[in-house]
């Protein structure tokens, strides 16, 4: 039986996550014996459709490509237009809210009420969204399980890289005791870009902006804020350690100078902007700072806007992971994953 889905906001993330379901129909079915159908997709600016035996996905792309509205989808019977977030949420048919809203980072709304709604309705929620993961994981994880539902959110720290998966999965049986991390591509890209070509920090930051590695208004990158948002979901999913955004301590990068680069090279190590969580009794120390790590470092060797993080493992040692951080088709990945894993899961069930 196809896995029915329901879009909770339809931009970069969630066209790329229907482009793959689209791409790699056939694959799927063949090799994972996942198939998925999307009946609804609800968005604040471009619309709303709900139909419970399903959507054509080229048609969608094509009208909101044409138009810029999901409204002007072509009428069918059962079609149903214009119904909110929580509406369709509740009220649709799919089995999965993937929930890749706009969503406030200081507040994780709407999104959080988007999951309580899921999982209430006893829906499983797969997302991209930092904010309730960051701010409310210990309570929307017991709704989740109350309610006997799947809440997947890997792309919620480096993309569709399993950042989060890797670790519980293959590490299993390890003590992880600390936790380092490039998780902010920006700050990376502009950090090599000063020690590779010379250049200030405002001008490696016009560059990262004129790539699209940094927004308009890049604080929540070069502060750390991004960082300090998934060393918290980090710290709460793979250590099993409660910690708040408040509790960590944040620096970024904006006082870096040449100077500082070039003295870090001279001591044979290099700036990073390190996000760190370390176990200390029954509790954990996090913190965002830039710091001159030693070329022998894992991390040292991470340029552009790659992300990696590497894991103290008290049976394995350090291991480290690399990979995107970011983009439209390797986030679509991570909500991929989640949906096969949710698959797989109900497969094993059913044995």
């Amino acid at each position: 039986m196809a896995h029915k889905l329901a879009f909770i906001g339809f931009g970069v993330v969630g066209q790329g996550l229907a482009e793959i379901l689209r791409d790699k129909k056939a694959a799927l079915k063949q090799e994972e014996g996942f198939e998925a159908v999307i009946v609804a997709i609800s968005d604040l600016m471009k619309g709303s459709i709900y139909h419970p035996g399903g959507l054509d996905i080229d048609t969608a792309l094509q009208v909101l490509n044409e138009t810029g509205n999901l409204d002007n989808y072509p009428q069918t019977p059962g079609l149903v237009t214009g119904w909110d977030s929580l509406k369709t949420i509740r009220e649709t048919n799919a089995d999965t809210i993937i929930e890749v809203s706009y969503t406030d980072v200081k507040t994780g709304q709407p999104a959080i009420n988007h999951c309580k709604a899921a999982f209430e309705s006893g829906k499983n929620v797969v997302m991209t969204n930092k904010g309730p993961v960051a701010l409310a994981y210990k309570e929307l994880a017991e709704i989740a399980d109350k309610h006997g539902v799947h809440w997947g959110f890997e792309g919620t720290v480096m993309s569709g890289t399993p950042a989060l998966r890797m670790p519980i999965s293959t590490l299993a049986g390890n003590e992880i005791t600390e936790i380092r991390g490039i998780l902010n591509g920006t700050t990376n890209y502009i950090l090599t870009k000063m020690e590779a070509e010379g250049v200030s920090y405002e001008e490696a930051l016009k560059e990262a902006q004129a790539l699209g590695y940094a927004e308009a208004d890049p604080t929540s990158d070069v502060e750390g804020y991004d960082a300090r948002y998934k060393i918290v979901i980090l710290s709460n999913y793979v250590m099993k350690a409660p910690l708040t955004v408040e509790e960590v301590s944040c620096n970024g990068i904006t006082n870096i100078t040449l100077k500082d680069i070039e003295d870090a090279k001279a001591q044979g190590k290099r700036w990073k902007l390190i996000a760190k969580a370390r176990k200390q009794g029954d509790k954990v120390i996090a913190s965002i700072a830039p710091e001159k790590v030693a070329i022998t470092d894992p991390l040292a060797s991470i340029s552009g806007a790659t992300n990696a993080i590497t894991y103290e493992c008290d049976l394995l040692g350090t291991v480290t992971l690399s990979g995107a951080g970011a983009g439209k088709v390797e986030t679509g990945f991570s909500l991929l994953i989640d949906l096969i894993t949710i698959d797989r899961e109900k497969q094993i069930v059913k044995i």
